[in-house]
């Protein structure tokens, strides 16, 4: 068997990947961002949902972690266990990959992705020095890395080797953000590593911007995203609504455990109505029931906004000259029923709103078009 990993997997026995630490030399500031980016906090030691739902799977039980394929990907000792199907071994918390999650250099070394109906591969590159990215300019060389780039990084699309589709052995979908190959024409950098002020690296201050390793998503810089949600109101006789353009090429809830929300109130005379929060979700399960992923065999409700749709809802409430509207959109990292299921039903960062846009409207006294505050 293992002489089988060293022909099918040479990466993951000969692969030998710098620690993050390393990187802090030359790239402090994205060094920094990164610290707060859910890469870094990818491993069962700093993500608590991860962590509960691992303990749940059959793989706990059999002391296996195959989650380290894409979770913490630079711990090579592990990846060797896990298609050594004879061996059992656990993740370590002393372990630096396990500390770096997904670390720099693993990232910067994906050469290309393997596409797969089940899930893709990123195939690592075996030059250890040589950090794949999509700059054309460069000035100098350091001592600790050279420089290429490749179709992945050129097209913004490296993310897909992990972020693309994943299916349980039932051929559901757990997450799914590339099902029809659309992402081929678009690009997940420039929507979740935006550039921002700062240059890439401290050796070389010939660049004013870098892309964002924070990762903007739900866990980090949310309002790096909002752009792409659009919030309107339409004020009727009898009634209003709302309505969210979806201005992203993927849907608004991805992940079967998110709960994308809407909160709406208004504001009349010191007065606040508060109407019932509506929920976006896509479910996966069995027998019309909510389950964790390896179990699902349907998916069981999907109310998921899509990529260029405007999904509007509807309130019976007659607004008024000088009525406040506010509205927000954002998301819970869990549903009630899950949290429950994975006994993290009283941890309040679970339960928090993380709020992605808010928009306020006052509605004009003269005419039926409201005003933005």
């Amino acid at each position: 068997m293992k002489l089988l990993i060293l022909v099918v997997f040479p990466f993951l026995i000969l692969a030998d990947f710098m620690p993050n630490k390393s990187c802090k030399k030359c790239h402090q500031m994205i060094y920094q961002e990164y610290q707060k980016a859910r890469h870094s906090h990818s491993s069962i030691f700093k993500d608590p949902i991860h962590n509960a739902v691992w303990k749940l799977s059959l793989d706990f039980k059999n002391k296996q972690y195959r989650c380290a394929i894409c979770h913490t990907p630079s711990d090579t000792k592990l990846l060797t266990a896990i298609f050594d199907y004879n061996s059992t071994m656990m993740p370590d918390i002393n372990s630096t990959a396990q500390k770096d999650g997904v670390s720099c250099a693993y990232c910067h070394r994906i050469k290309k992705i393997k596409r797969d109906d089940k899930f893709n591969h990123n195939i690592i590159s075996a030059k250890e020095k040589i950090y794949f990215g999509n700059r054309f300019n460069i000035k100098k060389i350091t001592q600790f890395h050279q420089y290429a780039s490749n179709e992945n990084f050129q097209n913004g699309n490296v993310c897909l080797g992990c972020h693309s589709h994943f299916k349980n052995k039932y051929g559901i979908n757990i997450c799914s953000y590339d099902k029809d190959d659309e992402m081929k024409i678009l690009n997940c950098v420039s929507c979740h590593m935006p550039k921002v002020k700062g240059s890439v690296s401290d050796e070389d201050n010939s660049t004013k911007f870098h892309a964002f390793h924070g990762f903007a998503g739900i866990y980090n810089k949310p309002s790096y995203l909002n752009k792409y949600i659009g919030i309107e109101i339409l004020r009727g006789l009898d009634r209003f609504f709302i309505a969210i353009n979806n201005k992203a090429p993927h849907p608004l809830t991805l992940h079967p455990m998110r709960v994308m929300q809407l909160r709406v109130s208004v504001i009349r005379d010191n007065n606040t109505t508060i109407f019932p929060v509506k929920n976006f979700v896509r479910i996966i399960g069995k027998k019309d029931k909510i389950t964790l992923p390896w179990n699902a065999k349907e998916i069981i409700k999907n109310t998921s906004i899509k990529s260029n749709e405007k999904r509007i809802s509807t309130y019976m409430f007659r607004l008024k000259p000088n009525d406040i509207v506010n509205i927000k959109v954002g998301y819970k990292l869990l549903s009630k029923e899950l949290a429950k299921k994975l006994g993290l039903d009283n941890n309040k960062e679970i339960e928090r709103f993380i709020l992605l846009k808010e928009k306020t409207f006052i509605i004009k006294p003269d005419n039926f078009e409201p005003q933005v505050k």
